[in-house]
């Protein structure tokens, strides 16, 4: 993976996110994959799980704004960093633990959050 093939996967995963589209959301991710959405959860194994998990409760489509970023790209593996702000003013600093497979699609993803103090 390429910086710039990192950077394409995470503007897919927020326009997936923003869409709650399930065949967008299943595109991201390698048939086998594992997600985590808090480091030491048992994760969320294949991607029927993952794009059911993701549409259990999704965020309200315009309630919320997300930037992310590749940190560190290192042969199939990469770290991301980023904002998430929701209009409620809750703000969420994030880093993602990613592991892609030959074809570009996530096979494995941690997610590291961190949630602002209210102002």
């Amino acid at each position: 993976m390429t910086h710039e093939q990192v950077q394409a996967w995470l503007d897919a995963y927020v326009a997936a996110w923003r869409s709650n589209d399930a065949a967008a959301i299943g595109e991201l991710f390698a048939e086998d994959a594992e997600y985590r959405y808090h480091p030491y959860d048992d994760p969320e194994r294949g991607r029927d799980a993952i794009v059911a998990g993701w549409l259990e409760e999704p965020d309200e489509p315009g309630s919320w704004e997300a930037r992310y970023a590749p940190l560190l790209v290192e042969g199939n593996r990469a770290v991301a960093a980023g904002d998430t702000r929701y209009d409620d003013g809750q703000v969420f600093s994030n880093i993602f633990v990613l592991a892609f497979d030959g074809d570009g699609r996530c096979r494995e993803f941690t997610e590291w959050f961190m949630e602002h103090p209210s102002e």
